[in-house]
């Protein structure tokens, strides 16, 4: 297997899908000296048939707003990959959201859920629809509506969807109240559900937490630790959140904090009472970062900008794909940031990733370090399945062993005759093998 082959051959048969081959490109080229170690896999052709998702769904979604018009968005379902259980991955609503997007976020969905060492398959969803501006009602019909085209696809021994950007706890219960009255069935389909009705303590918390808990072993390394490490966070949903929560708790600090209009410093650095007004801000009043400035005066706001030309010793991007570009990344080193963990989906452009490796810094892709969401959706499965609900100590201790193994594997596929830690090459790796030995077992289907 040769990976510039294989993805030439791709984009030939898929052209305009820029974020699909971009993840594409780094996992086949990291495993390409593991995956040539077994010629039973190219006999196979295991390679593209780990590439080409399983099935794409695609449909129209009519809804009403609240003045009485009728709207419509695209609905998309990306099954990858379910050699490994059944079908895992998050549901988004934004505006930006495509099929290139879309598949994307499923394949590396695939080597995430792998990573976790739990029976979870790959998948991604969502829609161009935009929570952002709507009233709830609004969003209730757009969630109905979603979940009546997408129900025949799902099920909680095929396919279980979650949350992501622009899915909430809000959303999440929509879609789940709606997939009950269509089947008559109480059954845990998604996850990230209300405590009430099935979900699992921690599952908020997960993303950030396990991004913090792999930032901490990778730190562990070198010999250090994160208190009184200034860090540089992007975002103000769930993940930076509590990403900047758990941070706190372990004596860090972060510095900033981000939406789509633009990004705030702190000089003084978020505490707990500064974060409470976040949470408040972004979950209950929706809304924009900007207003924190008014609250906190001696912070500043920069208007249509990243944070990541500020000066720290930790960034970890939590907002979205492609966040951190080339001349980001150098501005990070140039400053003085040891390590770049990552708690959204391929926030790093393959310029950026360059950079960060070329400079040594401890860098870890999101399928490893920000599998935490993923991990306690599964354990939220488990519960289900077995009608239990555990502690959140339990879950918590869950998480933090999970991303202890997550970690470890990527020491044991990444170390580098230097003694340098390849996170992406440990991460594709380890996430890979497991994949491919399954697909293998199964035969071809």
């Amino acid at each position: 297997m040769k990976a510039a082959e294989i993805v030439e051959r791709l984009q030939q048969r898929f052209p305009n899908e820029p974020e699909y081959f971009q993840a594409v490109r780094e996992v086949l080229e990291s495993i390409e000296e593991e995956y040539n170690k077994h010629p039973e896999f190219d006999r196979a052709n295991l390679v593209e048939r780990l590439c080409i998702p399983d099935r794409i769904i695609k449909f129209r979604v009519n809804w009403v707003d609240d003045k009485g018009n009728v709207c419509t968005n695209m609905g998309y379902r990306i099954q990858h990959n379910n050699a490994i259980g059944p079908y895992k991955g998050g549901v988004r609503f934004h505006a930006s959201v495509n099929e290139s997007i879309l598949k994307f976020l499923a394949f590396e969905q695939t080597f995430k859920n792998s990573l976790t060492t739990l029976p979870m398959g790959g998948a991604k969803g969502g829609s161009d629809f935009s929570p952002r501006g709507k009233s709830n009602a609004e969003v209730m019909r757009f969630c109905q509506a979603f979940m009546r085209e997408l129900w025949t696809y799902v099920g909680p021994d095929c396919d279980v969807p979650a949350g992501d950007i622009g899915v909430g706890g809000r959303e999440v219960g929509y879609m789940f109240g709606q997939y009950k009255a269509l089947t008559h069935q109480f059954v845990g389909i998604l996850t990230g559900k209300g405590q009430e009705f099935g979900g699992s303590l921690i599952r908020p918390e997960a993303t950030g937490y396990g991004n913090v808990y792999f930032l901490k072993n990778m730190l562990e390394t070198q010999g250090m630790d994160l208190k009184g490490k200034k860090v540089l966070v992007s975002g103000a949903g769930n993940v930076a959140q509590y990403t900047m929560e758990k941070l706190i708790q372990l004596g860090a600090i972060p510095m900033t904090c981000s939406d789509s209009d633009g990004y705030i410093y702190d000089p003084d650095g978020i505490n707990e009472e500064k974060l409470a007004y976040i949470m408040e801000l972004k979950n209950i009043e929706r809304g924009r970062i900007k207003e924190y400035v008014e609250e906190y005066p001696t912070a500043k706001y920069v208007d249509g900008k990243k944070p990541w030309f500020e000066k720290a010793d930790i960034a970890t991007p939590c907002a979205t794909q492609n966040e951190i570009n080339e001349e980001a990344a150098k501005a990070l080193v140039a400053n003085g940031v040891i390590a770049v963990s990552e708690g959204a989906n391929m926030p790093s452009t393959p310029e950026a990733v360059k950079v960060f490796q070329d400079a040594k810094l401890l860098y870890c892709p999101g399928k490893a370090s920000n599998a935490g969401g993923v991990s306690v959706s599964g354990l939220e499965m488990t519960q289900n399945s077995e009608r239990i609900k555990w502690t959140s100590e339990e879950v918590d201790a869950q998480l933090h062993r999970i991303m202890n193994d997550i970690h470890d594997n990527c020491v044991k596929y990444g170390k580098e005759p230097d003694g340098y830690i390849n996170y992406v090459k440990g991460a594709n790796v380890a996430g890979f093998l497991k994949v491919a030995k399954a697909m293998m077992a199964q035969g071809v289907i």
